[in-house]
C-alpha cells in the first residue's frame, strides 16, 4: 500500500493507507485509516483514523465508519451506514470542561468477511457481525451476529440463516 496525504476543496486525505486500484469519489474526508485493494468508496463518506477497510469492499455515499472499526473483505455497506464507537457519549466531562481522548473508551467493532449491511443501518460500538451476514436496511445492531444470519427492525432481531454458507 502506498500513503496518501492530499488535501483539496473536494476531499480531505490525510495519511491514509491505500492499496490498489482503490476508487475514491469526491468530498470524502479521511485520516490515518486503510483501505485494500479493489474498495470503493462513495460520495460523503467519512472514514476516521485507525479504521481499517478490507480488499473489493464497497461503501456507499453518506457513510460514516469511525475509529475502532474493521471492516474485512467484499463488504457491502450501503447508504448513511453509520458506526458507532462509544456507549456513552458527552460533550464534557461533569465540571464542566472539554473531554479529550483520555475522557472516553474506544470499543472496537468487527465486520467480519463477505457481510452485507443495507441503507441506514446503524452499528453499536462493540459488535462483531461475523461472515456472511446480511443486515436490513435501517436496522440497528445492539448485539453480536452470527455468521450468515439475516437480521432486520429496530433493534435487529435474527430472522433466519441465509442458504450461501460455505464453512
Amino acid at each position: 500500500m502506498e500513503e496518501l496525504n492530499i488535501n483539496s476543496e473536494k476531499k480531505s486525505i490525510d495519511k491514509i493507507q491505500v492499496g490498489k486500484g482503490v476508487k475514491i469519489f469526491d468530498f470524502v474526508n479521511l485520516y490515518g485509516c486503510s483501505i485494500d485493494d479493489g474498495s470503493k468508496i462513495g460520495t460523503f463518506v467519512e472514514i476516521q483514523r485507525g479504521a481499517k477497510i478490507g480488499k473489493n469492499c464497497k461503501i456507499s455515499s453518506h457513510t460514516f465508519i469511525c475509529e475502532g472499526v474493521t471492516i474485512g473483505n467484499g463488504v457491502f455497506v450501503g447508504h448513511n451506514v453509520s458506526f458507532i464507537n462509544d456507549r456513552f457519549p458527552r460533550a464534557v466531562n461533569l465540571d464542566g470542561s472539554m473531554q479529550t481522548d483520555e475522557n472516553w473508551n474506544l470499543e472496537f467493532t468487527e465486520v467480519e468477511d463477505f457481510v452485507s449491511i443495507g441503507t441506514s443501518v446503524t452499528v453499536l460500538s462493540g459488535i462483531k457481525i461475523g461472515k456472511g451476514a446480511m443486515i436490513g436496511a435501517g436496522s440497528v445492531v445492539t448485539k453480536d451476529v452470527p455468521p450468515y444470519a439475516l437480521l432486520a427492525g429496530n433493534p435487529a432481531k435474527f430472522i433466519r440463516f441465509l442458504n450461501d454458507q460455505e464453512d
